[in-house]
């Protein structure tokens, strides 16, 4: 026997024993009125109505007029009554009954819908708020039949859109996925439609256009839910489609920008050298017999512009290179006395007219590439070196903080005004000095950037406008865990 032909057999068991104790009780032990003994009726038939339905209150309604008029209407004991009084209350009490028990139904089924129409409504406002709360928009069609079936427990879905004839499949239940049956469905739907299996199909619509076919097994909500279901996965389509449409804009826009920009900076950087090479080049020639003093000042302006158009363009390619990730990094446990003393070395003649002094304190190794890490340091000793008054010293210190190094390099030069701070590390970006004009490329701090974020370290500056700078960046320590993977590799 199935569970809900056992719920019937026990209702029909419960409504006859309620009736019959009613009934035993108020002929046998209570003695009351016959109005008490129909009111008490009325409440079981009502209580049935409100609780089972319409059903069980008719027909315990009928059962009670019947056990009314025998146990309690004279003459008693017989289903006839004598007095034509009581054929009025009998019929009174059969109508209210009747009428009570349909009311009360009717209240209930009303109850049921509204139900009904509240875990539709919250259904669709969880669905389309997950819909909204997902952040990879990028894989949205793979994702959208997992959050369907997750918010409406549907046993199987299929999702179908007919750009790129894709099927996006998800749930225990298989449905029929054929691409050309799928195509034909999406094409000619218009409503929501239910199978005799049970499977629902939503056409998805982008206006009048057919966008796809969503098709769902093991889900009962109405008609109007499953329109409101096809419309927000059709919003989120179009939204995930305007934000990859945005962002494709965004970075076409920011390409032509940074594009422009390198153009701009790297025609103004090459156009000072390149006039002063080729005005030696042309004083060379013009004048060959020249003061041997002369010709070599003008030879080594060549020299030294020539310098200057090779450090910009190897800066260029380096930057390039940083940006597309094409930089081999080789990590090993750096000690940091001996990295700094290096990076000293390597970068003597840009500070020669400043006294630098080094403090590090014996810290720990860091986890890092000596070679790029030294290049870093050395872009901010050149930086302090231009940017402060001959003969003003310059600090290189290091000291643990956390599980870093914070490696540190002050001047007492013009200092950064607060407003530029922010813009400091942009690629071609040069802070204005109202002191002089000192020559670079606008590079050097944005490629000491993207090596310190390789390293996952993190790079600041601090500045005051006329007491200095101090630019400040970190390096993992080497721990055990990095030397164990050093072990491996």
């Amino acid at each position: 026997m199935d569970s809900r032909r056992f719920i019937i057999i026990f209702r029909w068991t419960v409504a006859a024993a309620a009736l019959a104790g009613i009934v035993l009780v108020y002929s046998r032990w209570l003695h009351v009125n016959q109005t008490t003994v129909a009111l008490t009726l009325l409440l079981l038939i009502l209580t049935l109505a409100a609780n089972w339905g319409f059903r069980y209150a008719l027909v315990t309604s009928l059962a009670a007029t019947v056990c009314y008029n025998f146990f309690f209407l004279p003459p008693i004991g017989r289903i006839t009554i004598a007095d034509s009084q009581n054929w009025l209350a009998l019929f009174v009490f059969l109508v209210t009954a009747a009428v009570g028990s349909r009311l009360s139904q009717k209240a209930r089924d009303q109850a049921s819908r509204a139900r009904s129409r509240q875990r539709e409504v919250e259904l669709s406002f969880q669905l389309g708020r997950e819909l909204l709360q997902l952040d990879d928009v990028g894989n949205l069609q793979t994702a959208l039949p997992v959050l369907i079936a997750r918010v409406t427990h549907a046993s199987g879905v299929v999702l179908y859109l007919l750009d790129g004839d894709r099927v996006f499949q998800h749930g225990s239940t298989v449905i029929s996925a054929e691409v050309p049956h799928l195509r034909q469905v999406a094409l000619s739907l218009r409503e929501p439609d239910l199978e005799a299996t049970g499977e629902v199909r939503i056409p998805i619509m982008a206006g009048a256009r057919p966008r796809g076919l969503l098709t769902m097994t093991g889900v009962r909500v109405s008609s109007e839910s499953l329109q409101t279901i096809g419309g927000l996965v059709s919003i989120s389509l179009d939204r995930a489609q305007a934000l990859a449409d945005l962002a494709k804009g965004e970075a076409t826009k920011e390409s032509e920008r940074l594009r422009t920009l390198i153009i701009d900076s790297i025609t103004h950087e090459l156009r000072t050298p390149l006039t002063s090479i080729k005005g030696a080049a042309s004083a060379l020639r013009a004048n060959r017999n020249m003061p041997a003093d002369m010709r070599d000042d003008l030879i080594d302006v060549v020299d030294e512009e020539s310098d200057r158009l090779n450090l910009l363009v190897e800066r260029a390619t380096e930057m390039g290179k940083l940006d597309a990730r094409q930089v081999h990094m080789t990590f090993r446990a750096v000690n940091v006395h001996d990295l700094l003393e290096q990076a000293r070395h390597d970068c003597a003649s840009s500070y020669a007219h400043h006294p630098i002094t080094i403090v590090d304190g014996n810290v720990p190794d860091v986890w890092a590439d000596a070679e790029l890490v030294q290049k870093v340091v050395c872009n901010l000793i050149e930086n302090a070196a231009k940017y402060s008054p001959e003969q003003t010293p310059i600090t290189v210190s290091a000291r643990v903080q956390g599980s870093a190094v914070s490696i540190a390099v002050a001047d007492r030069g013009y200092g950064i005004d607060p407003s530029e701070q922010s813009f400091i590390f942009d690629r071609f970006y040069r802070a204005r000095n109202p002191h002089e004009h000192i020559s670079g490329s606008g590079m050097g701090l944005a490629i000491s950037r993207a090596i310190v974020e390789a390293h996952d370290g993190t790079i600041e500056v601090t500045s005051q406008p006329g007491s200095g700078s101090v630019f400040t960046f970190t390096l993992p320590l080497a721990t055990a865990a990095h030397e164990a993977t050093l072990v491996e590799m």
